[in-house]
């Protein structure tokens, strides 16, 4: 009872690593505050923060006055800090991106050119330069090296951004779902939580939490699934993270190699569009009410086919096929071995923000708010790196 009667000085919904990113920064620049984090689950990173591809990316996919080309450069930065000053593992392996044909090349310039206006260290490299940062590359003509792109293991991370706070004296609310705006606060199912200023980071929910505060009308997250296939080898075939040209249109980075932290070898990521929003197997927690809201927007994206997505969706659900992952991969490096590549990893969830109002995907960040509530929504890629 005590507990319920106490009013936060802030509220965080959402016990991702953004939540815990905003209840980090609030203590810092407000140290005397009392503040709480609200998570559902019954432990933190249960979603996208606990299941993300651990690449710090280096910000150069982003046009220059995207807050995704800001916050990714300033967090690849910052997050490379926090984990050597906790001896957290980091792998600074690096990114090649390749071309396969010529109409790769007009969008690797684009891509040079953002990062120039960016002030991302991104290099062009010819094929012995490629070859000494990775001889399993097959390169074509030209290829693009992002030094500062690097690993990470963001259950690690999760981990001591959770324990810091706790020792800081933020309360964690385990188990409290959001259900709603209350008037001193928010209404849980553990009853209301007293607060003056809320600040939402719900992620795939981040939408539903907004509306309830008259935020974001016109936006809707949109579930898109992300696999990887993960490989059996015992050393790694791949120096680098190995990236396709990417489609810069709808922001989809394509499938890849990714080097882990611990030097092993993934492939992936997918795109495949969910019907509800944990839709992570089969029809495990199955929500009508989400589908019948989610179906309608892929609808409008498939028949006005912006950025290509009708054919992006139809290859995003061949991409439950084991083969069909691994020989797309296998376009961009010498002698990869499909029996080597079997095991799916653990799924996450895309929480992409869908702009009803245009009928379109929604590419950078969105924040929207006022000075008693803050919405974060559209935590795609790269807001892991951003996070910080």
């Amino acid at each position: 009872l005590k507990d319920m009667q106490k009013c936060y000085d802030f509220l965080v919904i959402g016990g991702g690593i953004i939540g815990m990113g905003i209840a980090r920064a609030l203590t810092a620049r407000f140290n005397r505050a009392s503040i709480g984090i609200i998570e559902k689950e019954n432990s933190t990173a249960s979603h996208a923060s606990g299941r993300n591809s651990g690449v710090l990316h280096a910000g150069f996919y982003y046009t220059a006055e995207s807050l995704k080309a800001r916050f990714s450069k300033e967090g690849n930065k910052m997050m490379k800090e926090y984990c050597e000053s906790r001896k957290l593992p980091l792998n600074k392996c690096g990114k090649v991106i390749v071309a396969t044909c010529d109409a790769d090349l007009s969008t690797m310039n684009e891509l040079k050119r953002r990062a120039d206006v960016n002030g991302i260290d991104l290099k062009w490299i010819d094929e012995k330069e490629t070859a000494a940062i990775d001889p399993a590359i097959k390169f074509y003509k030209t290829a693009l090296f992002s030094p500062s792109t690097a690993t990470i293991d963001p259950l690690k991370i999760c981990s001591c951004m959770e324990k810091e706070p706790r020792e800081q004296k933020i309360d964690f609310k385990l188990n409290h779902k959001f259900l709603r705006k209350s008037k001193e606060g928010v209404m849980t199912n553990h009853g209301e939580i007293k607060a003056k200023a809320v600040f939402n980071a719900g992620g795939l929910y981040a939408d539903i939490i907004a509306h309830d505060y008259g935020y974001g009308k016109k936006y809707r997250v949109l579930p898109f699934k992300g696999l990887y296939l993960h490989s059996s080898e015992t050393m790694p075939s791949i120096r680098t993270n190995v990236y396709p040209v990417p489609n810069i249109g709808n922001g989809y980075l394509g499938v890849h190699f990714t080097l882990t932290v611990d030097n092993h070898v993934k492939i992936g990521p997918s795109a495949i569009p969910a019907y509800w929003k944990e839709n992570y197997s089969g029809l495990s927690g199955f929500n009508i009410k989400e589908t019948m809201k989610i179906i309608p927007c892929d609808i409008t994206l498939f028949l006005k086919n912006e950025h290509q997505f009708r054919q992006q969706a139809r290859e995003e659900m061949q991409k439950h096929s084991k083969s069909y992952v691994v020989e797309l991969a296998s376009r961009r490096v010498k002698n990869v071995i499909p029996s080597n590549y079997q095991t799916w990893g653990k799924p996450g969830i895309h929480s992409q923000l869908y702009d009803t109002e245009q009928g379109k995907l929604v590419q950078d960040f969105v924040v929207e708010g006022d000075k008693s509530s803050w919405h974060v929504l559209n935590t795609v890629s790269p807001a892991f790196t951003s996070s910080i």
